[in-house]
Parts: structure tokens; sequence; C-alpha cells
């Protein structure tokens, strides 16, 4: 095939096939983001990303999906067309994807939190080598409550569903499930919470609130939605929680 051929050998050129580029490649389009100190198998894809960065590249410009290598963190996640991404040039496409996603209330609510947390710590001095910072979850909780007028969900269900698409996002590191029950727990904000919370929208933080008598769904599928520019962040999600 015209573009089948002329990949596998410049494929074959980097020491890599066919098989594990397509591995690498459903990766990224699924899951939207990597994190070399996630797990081993992230770690492996994300050698094998430094191996093709720039066919990743060349593949991903056709279908107009932006790309943000952060290397001193060693993540890579991609953004849908016309996205607002820290650190790349403004983009003009700006029709819908499939990589956007809204989410509910009470995960926008925490995540914007967990960015006024994190640039609190970053002010501070109080990060670690890899740019994470690390927050007890009562903090977390209190920080909520002072910043929007919205405590962490006091449902298990509800607070284990909004803990584990944290994690999925790749924006913390946390324990398992029942560990986020403990008030005495800790999680660690991963330095990406920057590129996916923009200053502005910091900013807004100061002057508005989210509505707090908007409750979001318990229902994980089918949550009550915002919109915080939409156009700027916050991809599609696995169905599974990543290996």
């Amino acid at each position: 095939m015209i573009i089948t051929e002329p990949l596998n050998t410049a494929l074959e050129a980097r020491g890599t096939t066919l098989p594990l580029f397509s591995e690498l490649m459903i990766r990224l389009l699924d899951h939207t983001v990597l994190c070399r100190n996630e797990s081993k198998k992230e770690a492996e894809l994300y050698d094998r990303y430094l191996q093709v960065h720039d066919l990743v590249e060349e593949y991903l410009v056709v279908l107009h999906i932006r790309i943000l290598h952060e290397s001193r963190f060693q993540s890579v996640r991609l953004f849908p067309p016309g996205a607002d991404v820290p650190g790349l040039s403004d983009c003009d496409d700006s029709f819908n994807t499939g990589l956007r996603q809204r989410l509910s209330q009470q995960e926008v609510a925490t995540i914007l939190v967990l960015r006024a947390e994190y640039d609190k710590s970053l002010r501070e001095g109080q990060i670690d080598e890899q740019g994470q910072v690390v927050l007890p979850m009562e903090a977390l909780n209190l920080a909520c409550k002072n910043l929007l007028n919205r405590p962490l969900p006091e449902s298990t269900t509800d607070r284990r569903s909004l803990f584990r698409k944290l994690r999925q996002l790749r924006l913390i590191r946390s324990g398992n499930d029942d560990a986020m029950e403990d008030a005495e727990a800790w999680i660690t904000i991963r330095p990406d919470i920057t590129t996916l919370v923009t200053d502005k929208i910091l900013a807004q933080l100061i002057e508005e609130t989210l509505p707090a008598e908007q409750e979001p769904s318990s229902e994980i599928d089918q949550p009550s939605t915002t919109d915080i520019d939409e156009s700027s962040f916050f991809n599609k999600l696995p169905e599974n929680p990543p290996e």
C-alpha cells in the first residue's frame, strides 16, 4: 500500500515494527495520555514513542490532533483540534471531535481545586524533583469547601468514581479505592494539571464558582455536565482503568 510500505521502511530504520507502532497509536488514541512513571507498560510505550515521535506526529497531524510531550516529566498527551494548549502554538481548527469529553460538576470542581492547590505549592516551592505535589486528603476536602463551597462526595461510590476518573486523566496518583475513604490518606498531584487547566481558567476560580445547586449524577456514564472552555482540555477517557 502507498502508506504502509514507506512506514514500514521508516519504522525499520528506527528499530521497531508496524505492529509495535500500531499498539502505541491505539493506546495513545484510546487513553490520550502516557506517563512513564505510571506503570511498566506505560514506561515501555513511552520509550517506544521516543523512538518514533516524528512518525507519531506525522500520523496525528493528518487528523488535526495535537500532541504535547513534556520531556521533563516524561509524559505525552493528545489534544483535540482547536484546543488551547500551553506550550503549543495556537491552532485554527474548531470542529468538534470525539477526543473531547464533558465532565460532571463535581469532577470539574475537584480538578479546579487541584490546580489551585498545585499552583499554591509551586509558589511555596513544595514540589518534588518530578514536579509533583503531595497533598493530604483532608486538605483537599477543606480546599474544596473553601474555594467552591463544594466538599468531596460523601458517598463511597461517588468518591471512588471521582478519584478513578482523576487517575485515568493522569492528574493524580493515589492509593487504591479503599484508601480514598481514609481522611489521613495522601494524593500526589501530577504536573500535567497545569496543561489541562490553564492560568486563564484558574483565574476564573477567583471570580465565579460552579453552580452548587446542580449536583452531578451518581451514574458515571450519565453525568451532569459543564463546559469550562471545552476547546482547551479534557479528552476522551478509556472505559476501563489503564494497566
